[in-house]
């Protein structure tokens, strides 16, 4: 469910956009009215805002909000603006600007359903006139090239039939690498890159059952390298998305410096959809709420706009 709160009453997109305008008019951005106005649209009132701005004071609101803001405010607010397809190409690219973030390209690739990431690889090409692909194997190189291009170049079969023999075969070719320490073997980035979700599940359930351990704890105990915190970064985004967010949002707000990336990237994509989960999963596995976790941890107008968006 989402956490998302528009008004019953709702101004016409002319009004907002004639309001958006002018708290951008001044020496300094009304940023209150910005975040009363903008967190309280949907995709669909935001858009519409967007067409009207540009329909009277010529110009592009994405634009001028990118010119008056800045810092984590000005690219969480960014990257809400755009409907959710182009939000995701354009979070996967910047998950590529310094350095690679693999979590958000493996959300790209395993939250999504297939026709999602399809329209976020044809987004992505249209956008920034290359292809997801191709910039993800810029930025990797080895068997982590292998598995994140083959992650996102996979077209996976979304229904939920499963082949009972096959996950049964499988899980017993991940427990053989595993125990050998082999986490880059082509056999697993073949059965990571090409089984649909619901056929990894059972194979993922097949080694618990078989073994008496599950495929995360046993990948745990094997090595601190990248490649197998990759695959537990997978299986997660798998078995239980709003469970991994949920993880995601903790270790965010509980280390030294709160990753305000992290937070702000899934906030904005979740807000619409599904983050109500996330967020009463949370606070089930904590002793403090999210709200007052991101009002101990967050400040300013990045704060205030987080908060809006999970429903303060």
């Amino acid at each position: 469910m989402a956490t998302l709160r528009v008004p019953l009453q709702v101004p016409s997109a002319v009004e907002d956009a004639k309001n958006l305008w002018m708290a951008c008019e001044g020496r300094e951005a009304d940023e209150k009215t910005l975040i009363d106005i903008l967190a309280h649209r949907d995709e669909a009132q935001r858009l519409q805002i967007i067409q009207s701005y540009e329909d009277h004071y010529n110009g592009n609101l994405i634009d001028r909000l990118e010119y008056e803001l800045s810092g984590e405010f000005k690219e969480a607010l960014y990257c809400w603006m755009f409907n959710h397809v182009q939000r995701g190409a354009i979070i996967a690219n910047m998950a590529m600007w310094k350095w690679l973030d693999y979590r958000a390209i493996v959300e790209t690739a395993c939250i999504n359903s297939t026709k999602e990431l399809l329209a976020v690889k044809q987004a992505y090409h249209d956008l920034f006139k290359r292809s997801l692909e191709e910039d993800v194997a810029k930025m990797t190189n080895g068997d982590l090239r292998k598995l994140l291009v083959g992650l996102v170049s996979t077209y996976r079969y979304d229904g939920k039939e499963i082949v009972k023999s096959l996950a049964l075969y499988e899980a017993n070719i991940l427990h053989d690498v595993i125990r050998k320490k082999l986490f880059n073997h082509d056999e697993v980035i073949r059965i990571f890159t090409t089984r649909s979700k619901a056929q990894l599940i059972a194979t993922f359930n097949k080694y618990k059952d078989e073994y008496g351990i599950s495929i995360l704890k046993d990948l745990s105990s094997g090595s601190p390298d990248l490649f197998p915190s990759v695959l537990k970064i997978i299986i997660r985004s798998i078995i239980s998305p709003h469970k991994y967010f949920q993880k995601l949002l903790r270790l965010a707000l509980n280390g030294e410096v709160t990753d305000e990336n992290v937070l702000a990237r899934i906030i904005v994509t979740r807000a619409e959809k599904d983050l109500q989960e996330i967020k009463d999963m949370y606070e089930e596995r904590g002793k403090m709420s999210l709200i007052a976790a991101i009002n101990n941890k967050t400040s300013g107008d990045f704060k205030n706009f987080i908060l809006e968006l999970i429903g303060n």
